[in-house]
């Protein structure tokens, strides 16, 4: 969930998050489209030791656990915030 305010930031609530073991990630990607509000993105230029791509995560996580569901090599750990936590982030838009 984002807000835009009049200072030209975009408050984003994050109602979780996930930790990500991304020496065992073999880059499958299933993580990214069953990500419901689609906070995980591959990498483009960076890889792991194993020369796979891997999923960061920006700020909106809500806890879900769709991408500890569908991967296959058990990379993801989901944690859910008692309190939303809100990241200012300048000139974003959502």
């Amino acid at each position: 969930m984002s807000e835009s305010n009049t200072t030209g930031t975009t408050s984003i609530k994050s109602r979780g998050t996930v930790t990500i073991d991304v020496a065992h990630c073999k880059g499958c990607d299933l993580c990214i489209p069953a990500c419901p509000p689609g906070v995980l993105a591959m990498t483009t230029t960076e890889v792991n030791h194993m020369g796979y791509p891997y999923p960061q995560l920006s700020p909106g996580c809500t806890g879900c656990g769709a991408c500890l569901y569908v991967c296959p090599d058990f990379v993801f750990e989901v944690y859910r915030f008692d309190t939303p936590v809100v990241t200012e982030i300048a000139g974003a838009a959502r």
